[in-house]
């Protein structure tokens, strides 16, 4: 692929992402329909606005190509080397509760691998782009990841899957062991964002399980375009389909993976939670 190509590809995403947060800033603090998919993972009028904008916009350039959308699920040319993973509200129960924190993420995989990413947060106005070859922005400006070198002087993003509350691999002891050995671990809510965070040395490590690729394939581009590293737990290749992500500024890297694989998830049972008034 071209560099005029992926610039194009890069324009067309930052297009789609821009339409959908625009939507999300138009809906917010007026939402009328929140409901729940499963325990834990709202979806609003909002969520679905949003993809309609941003699928319009991808539609619209880009017929031929595959959509693999939050809301809408999978569509398109099944037969294209082109996905478009997109992720229309990422962070709707921040959204749901006005804590502005909360993206609209589009990316677009080439033949499995993530090669464009656009991250927009509209509450902060902070555009955040990557393409392959082609480094990493925010707001146009380039962007780098942190120089942090130890893990005892970092701070750490995570986040708890929507089926923490079913399971013992839910995140919690690596929560707890890494809060220990850090100067912090925060839980932004937004996957995308907390990867755009590393990707401009906000944070120097973001680790999760439970993802979908439309949570993190954006983010994946910004992380490594800015000079980061993003694997698998164990710093094999990491795998979309797998749920699991490690990403840091690479300093720290083989350290945190090193600390997560020494854990073992905790012998736990969920309190009984009330039923909704």
């Amino acid at each position: 692929m071209t560099t005029t190509d992926l610039n194009v590809y890069l324009d067309i995403a930052t297009e789609a992402a821009l339409a959908g947060g625009g939507v999300l800033q138009q809906f917010w603090g007026k939402l009328e329909n929140i409901q729940e998919k499963r325990p834990g993972d709202l979806v609003t009028e909002a969520d679905q606005a949003a993809e309609k904008a941003v699928l319009e916009v991808i539609g619209r350039h880009f017929p031929d190509h595959q959509i693999l959308a939050e809301e809408s699920g999978q569509q398109g040319n099944q037969d294209s080397d082109y996905l478009w993973a997109i992720d229309p509200l990422d962070g709707t129960t921040n959204y749901a509760h006005q804590y502005p924190f909360a993206a609209t993420s589009i990316a677009l995989i080439v033949q499995g691998v993530p090669t464009v990413g656009v991250v927009y947060d509209p509450f902060h106005r902070e555009l955040f782009r990557a393409a392959t070859g082609l480094g990493a922005t925010r707001n146009r400006q380039p962007i780098q990841v942190s120089p942090t070198q130890t893990l005892a002087s970092s701070l750490l993003v995570t986040g708890f899957a929507y089926d923490r509350r079913e399971t013992n691999d839910n995140n919690y002891a690596e929560f707890c062991h890494l809060t220990h050995l850090t100067q912090g671990v925060r839980r932004g809510g937004s996957a995308s964002i907390d990867l755009a965070y590393v990707a401009c040395g906000r944070l120097d490590g973001y680790w999760e399980r439970g993802l979908s690729p439309w949570d993190i394939a954006a983010g994946i581009v910004l992380v490594q375009e800015a000079g980061g590293t993003v694997t698998a737990y164990d710093q094999s290749p990491q795998q979309l389909a797998s749920g699991r992500l490690l990403a840091t500024n690479g300093h720290i890297h083989a350290a945190l993976s090193h600390e997560l694989l020494k854990i073992q998830p905790l012998d736990w049972s969920p309190p009984t939670i009330p039923a909704s008034r």
